[in-house]
Parts: structure tokens; sequence; C-alpha cells
């Protein structure tokens, strides 16, 4: 089953915007039923949701931003990015858009450690989590695998490789971590680096980068709450991903218990655009087993 696409061009039309600490975010909401939050990864933005928008929209009140520093959003220079204050940005767009209900959550590489820290914020009831679906993303920092790129930013250079980073360089980085028959076309790169550049984005990728070691500050107080149980937890993940893939699932069957994961073969670090279908398939039937069968009538 193949899932059409939503070009760029039509996705950044139907976007909107917010103001958060100054900042402009562009968001998007569609749809009706159970809020759902889709939190994108690093360092693309939420166009990466979209073979799954609509599919998902028919069900649920599908909401996604670009986080702060990403995509069409605002880049601020002199700024100290954080994912404690990206999981601030999820929580006051979801209050802009007056959202009162548990909130579901699927999230995707730097946006998995988003949803770790609402989920921790959840056992601290300062947000409502009905339940969390992680895709490809470091979810333990002893098992991330960084990328070169990664790396250089995190070098004392950084600011220098970010400025320098290119289209050029960001197909050689995909071409490491997406599955070998599932890269990017030319037009897809195209949109992924036109995202990226907006806003004059590559002068700050190396302060993105600094969730890498904030992870590691972060890592008990995130694997505790996953080791929780109260709120439904499934991992859906592209196999062959070099960054977080069948290493990064192994170790999350060691340490959460009761663990639900699903392994795609063959896939990479980006499963929603690589293969949508199957994470829609597997998202759903995660959905489906949340619903309580309906309770028999007493025999009379």
């Amino acid at each position: 089953m193949a899932l059409a696409e939503i070009p760029l061009c039509v996705w950044r039309k139907r976007g909107q915007t917010f103001v958060f600490r100054g900042q402009t975010i562009h968001y998007w909401t569609a749809g009706q039923g159970e809020p759902l939050l889709l939190i994108h990864g690093f360092p693309t933005a939420s166009w990466d949701w979209h073979y799954l928008w609509q599919p998902l929209a028919q069900r649920y009140r599908v909401i996604a931003c670009d986080m702060l520093g990403f995509g069409d959003s605002a880049k601020p220079v002199n700024h100290e990015y954080s994912l404690l204050e990206q999981a601030d940005l999820q929580q006051a767009l979801l209050a802009h858009l007056n959202v009162e209900q548990p909130v579901h959550v699927l999230a995707h590489d730097y946006g998995d450690s988003v949803a770790q820290e609402l989920l921790a914020r959840h056992y601290e009831t300062r947000v409502d989590i009905a339940s969390c679906v992680f895709l490809n993303g470091g979810l333990f920092p002893e098992t991330h695998r960084p990328v070169l790129m990664q790396k250089l930013l995190l070098s004392p250079l950084g600011w220098m490789i970010g400025r320098a980073f290119t289209r050029d360089g960001l197909v050689k980085s995909f071409r490491q971590i997406f599955g070998p028959h599932t890269r990017p076309t030319e037009s897809e790169m195209d949109d992924f680096w036109g995202l990226i550049d907006s806003n004059h984005g590559p002068r700050i990728m190396h302060k993105l980068i600094a969730y890498i070691p904030e992870r590691r500050v972060q890592r008990e107080r995130w694997v505790s709450a996953m080791q929780r149980g109260e709120v439904p937890l499934r991992v859906i993940d592209g196999e062959v991903d070099p960054i977080s893939g069948a290493h990064m699932v192994k170790r999350y069957r060691e340490l959460v218990p009761n663990p639900d994961t699903v392994l795609l073969p063959d896939i990479g670090h980006y499963p929603q655009t690589e293969a949508p279908a199957q994470v829609l398939k597997h998202y759903q039937a995660f959905r489906d087993r949340l619903i309580s069968p309906p309770r028999r009538a007493a025999c009379s």
C-alpha cells in the first residue's frame, strides 16, 4: 500500500504560526478525535510526517510543529537550545490549541528525547500522556552511534562545520543512515535541504547538536520514566539504521519491562518516509489494542 505524499509547497501553505517566548513557531493540525502529537527529528522538520498525515488525521486530531531551530520556525543565533525547552514548546502548543484531553505521542529521533521528557513530566503530573510510540532515536546514550557530521558538530570547530554544511553534506549523511533500497529521491533531498537551510539554519546546527550531551545528563530520569510501565509504549524501528537500529532495540528490550518492539527489515533511520505504510500499520495496531474490548452482556 502506497501512501500519498504531501508536496512541501502544499504542506507549507497549510501551516499556521504562534509565538513561543518571543519566537515564531510554525505548526500544523488536522482531523478530529483524540489528540496525537507528532514530534520530528534532527536535522529535519514536521514535513517528515507528510506520508502519515492524512491517514492519521482520518482517526485522530493530529498536531505537529517545527521545533525551535528547525524547519520554517525561528532559528535564533544567540540562543542555547535545549530538549527541555522543546518539551515546553510542545506543551505551549497544546495549550495554544486548547487541548485538554490526554495526549498520544508519536516521535522520531531528536523528538524521541522530547517525548521522553514529556513522559517524565507525565509522572510528575505536569502533562497527561496517554501513550507514546518511538521511531528510531537515541533512547539510551550508551547505544547512540553518531555519524561523522554529528561528531564534527560536537567538536570545538562545530560552529565552522555547521556554517559550511551544504546539501551535498546532507546527501552523504543520509546515504549512510537510510535503508539500501529506500533512500530519498533527489526531489526529496531538495526538500529536506530546503527545510534545513530555511532561516539560515546551518549557522545554528552546532547549537542544536547540544542535545547529544543533554541526553546523557537526563538519562536516568528518562529511562526510569520508560520503566514505570503505566503509559503504553511501543518502539517501531528501522533495523539497519547505524545510529539507532537493531542494537538500540536490543538495549530497550533489556531495560524496559514487557517491551513492545517492532523491527522493520532493510529500513533505516527514517521509517516514516522509508516505509510509511508499515509504520502506519504497526502504529494503528498499537492504538487498536489500547481500546478496551466491549464487555459481554450478563446472562439473564
